[in-house]
């Protein structure tokens, strides 16, 4: 599966009850989950027996040029030793993972898969045209 935009989260982006500029939005780092467009929060990925690894801080700098959504780089930080870790998600922040609106998932990128061994682990976001996705 290569990275993509959620249909519920394009959804929300839409009819604004996903907003990228306003609102909160963090990435989740995943273990033993697979993709399913019919996801829309992290209740769903975890129900589907994936394991959230560890949750970012409030993801900053973001901008919107021309159709394309960048940020400052997602860093996890201190992530405990444990297996590999495929992919991850950026999500719409809320109070628990029911109410944490998935947005954009993330499987092929610099520096995944990545082993977890007590350090920080940073994404650093495409410098290309796409940035972190474009419209």
């Amino acid at each position: 599966m290569a990275n993509a935009l959620y249909p519920k989260g394009k959804e929300g982006i839409l009819d604004d009850t996903v907003n990228l500029s306003s609102g909160t939005i963090k990435a989740a780092l995943l273990r033993s989950y697979t993709y399913s467009s019919a996801h829309e929060d992290l209740a769903d990925i975890t129900g589907s027996g994936a394991t959230i690894v560890a949750y970012s801080g409030t993801i900053g700098s973001k901008t919107f040029t021309s159709g394309v959504f960048d940020a400052a780089n997602v860093t996890w930080t201190a992530v405990a030793n444990g297996a590999a870790c495929n992919n991850f998600v950026l999500y719409q922040d809320g109070a628990t993972d029911a109410d944490r609106r998935v947005i954009m998932f993330v499987d092929s990128y610099t520096n995944l898969p990545v082993t977890p061994n007590g350090g920080d682990i940073t994404i650093e976001w495409d410098n290309g045209a796409n940035k972190i996705f474009s419209w």
